[in-house]
């Protein structure tokens, strides 16, 4: 049995049930950021910006025109939620010189892709806190995630509709 931060029991292939609405995938990452020394956790984080998907041709239109972009963000971020019977799917296209919110949007869509409307609601607004990962960001990535984490929900909400 492993004890997680938030201190709930999970056996080795178990679901990891949670008192908040961080989900399964979500909590494993924290986790895996939480067991490594704070200078290691920006290398994790530039993993998951090594893997960051490349945004599906369907929406390079929408991306010229400047749809889906997220203001807050100093870099060009562009996010497109939709909701395909009942089931959240999640694409973006961050520059790669901006490494830090394509990993942060990456674990969002691995966590998140395949998931429900609901669960994306519920996704807590100090999720940069949860994943232990604030101090590592000066201001403005906070406010610009702050941004991805309001369009993602406002846009999944609007495509369940």
């Amino acid at each position: 049995e492993l004890r997680t931060p938030n201190s709930e029991l999970r056996t080795p292939n178990s679901e990891l049930r949670t008192p908040n609405s961080v989900n399964a995938r979500l909590q494993e990452i924290a986790d895996e950021l939480a067991s490594v020394p704070r200078d290691l956790q920006v290398e994790l984080l530039l993993e998951h910006a090594r893997q960051f998907p490349p945004l599906p041709d369907r929406y390079r239109a929408a991306r010229e025109a400047g749809l889906g972009r997220v203001h807050e963000c100093q870099a060009e971020v562009y996010f497109f939620p939709e909701v395909e019977d009942g089931v959240v799917h999640l694409h973006a296209d961050i520059p790669g010189h901006a490494p830090t919110q394509r990993a942060l949007v990456g674990i969002l869509m691995e966590a998140y892709e395949g998931t429900t409307p609901a669960d994306v609601a519920a996704i807590p607004d100090d999720l940069l806190r949860h994943l232990g990962v604030d101090a590592l960001l000066g201001p403005q990535r906070q406010r610009g995630f702050a941004g991805v984490l309001a369009r993602l929900k406002y846009g999944v909400a609007q495509a369940a509709t």
